[in-house]
C-alpha cells in the first residue's frame, strides 16, 4: 500500500488507463495537425511550402521536452494542459515526415501520368498520396504513443502534469521518491508499468514496419 493505505496495484492498473489514453489522445491530435500541413507543404510548393516549414523548424528547434515544460509552466499545472503542451510539441515531427514522403511521392511516375490525364490535384492526394504515406505514418504513431506516456510521466515526475489524487504513473513515482529506499515497491511497480509500455509500443511498432515495408527487414 501507499502512504494512505491504498492499494498500489489497483492505483497502477488504473493509471494505465490515464497514461494510454492520454498517450494515444496527444499522437491522434498531433497527427491531425501535421500530416495536413505536411501533405499541404509538399504538394503545393513555392511559397506557401517555405512558410508551412520555417515555421515547423520554429518548434523543431527547442528541445522538446524543454519546450513542452516552458508551456505548462506558462499555461499552468495540470492533465489537460500538459496534453496541450506535449501536442504543440509532436506536431512538426508529423509534418516533417508527411512533406517528405509527399514531395518523393509527387514525383513518381504514376503521378505524372495521372496529372496528364488530366486528374485533379484532389484526385490526386485521395488516390496517390494518402495511400502510399501511411506506411511509414502509421509507424511512428505507434511508437509515439510510447514517447509520449514516457513524456506526460515525465511531466508528472517533476508536477506540471497530473495532481493527486489522479493515479499518473509519473506523479505516483514523484511522491515514492520520499518513502525510498524502505517502501522500494512503492516506486518500481509505476516504473515497471511505464518501461513495458514504451517497450511495447516500440516493438509494435517495429512489427509494423515489417509487415507494412518488408524491404526495410532485408538484410
Amino acid at each position: 500500500t501507499d502512504e494512505v493505505g491504498n492499494d498500489i496495484l489497483t492505483r497502477v492498473i488504473i493509471g494505465a488507463r490515464v497514461s494510454l489514453l492520454v498517450g494515444i489522445g496527444i499522437t491522434l491530435a498531433a497527427a491531425a495537425i501535421g500530416v495536413p500541413l505536411g501533405i499541404l507543404a509538399g504538394l503545393a510548393g513555392g511559397a506557401l511550402r517555405e512558410a508551412i516549414m520555417r515555421f515547423t523548424d520554429l518548434f523543431l528547434s527547442v528541445p522538446g521536452l524543454v519546450l513542452a515544460i516552458a508551456l505548462v509552466a506558462a499555461l499552468g499545472p495540470g492533465i489537460g494542459n500538459a496534453m496541450i503542451a506535449l501536442i504543440l510539441v509532436w506536431w512538426p515531427g508529423y509534418v516533417r515526415l508527411a512533406e517528405s514522403k509527399a514531395l518523393s511521392i509527387r514525383e513518381e511516375a504514376y503521378v505524372e501520368a495521372a496529372r496528364v490525364a488530366g486528374a485533379s490535384r484532389a484526385r490526386i492526394l485521395r488516390r496517390h498520396v494518402l495511400p502510399n504515406s501511411l506506411s511509414p505514418l502509421i509507424v511512428k504513431m505507434s511508437m509515439d504513443v510510447g514517447q509520449a506516456i514516457l513524456a506526460i510521466a515525465s511531466l508528472g515526475f517533476i508536477g506540471l502534469g497530473a495532481k493527486p489524487p489522479t493515479p499518473e504513473w509519473g506523479a505516483m513515482i514523484s511522491i515514492a521518491r520520499g518513502y525510498l529506499p524502505e517502501w522500494w515497491w512503492y516506486a518500481m511497480a509505476p516504473g515497471l508499468f511505464i518501461y513495458l509500455s514504451v517497450l511495447g509500443f516500440n516493438l509494435l511498432g517495429d512489427g509494423l514496419r515489417d509487415i507494412l515495408d518488408p524491404r526495410s527487414n532485408r538484410g
